[in-house]
């Protein structure tokens, strides 16, 4: 097994079974996003700043997760900057 999570360079998302992973045009796996992120060889959210991914995820994790807003941020903030995405940006 993998010591180091695959995680999706847009979102941050762990990515661990094969419908997790986002879809190139071809049909084939895309080893860098998730199903949530690359769907056919394009980005579901294209378009999007960094800024603006970061406060979609921080509603998702206060929505979905119940992790408080504050630490919900802070997280996003952290490790969206870093993903190959958002380096460019």
């Amino acid at each position: 097994m993998d010591s180091e999570a695959i995680i999706c360079q847009s979102c941050g998302m762990h990515m661990q079974k094969d419908e997790d992973f986002g879809s190139n045009a071809d049909g084939t796996k895309n080893g860098e996003y998730c199903c949530f992120c690359f769907k056919d060889g394009g980005f579901t959210d294209e378009g999007i700043t960094m800024e603006q991914k970061i406060d979609k995820l921080v509603e998702l994790a206060v929505s979905h997760m119940q992790i408080p807003e504050e630490k919900a941020r802070a997280m996003a903030e952290e490790i969206i900057p870093k993903l190959d995405r958002w380096r460019q940006e």
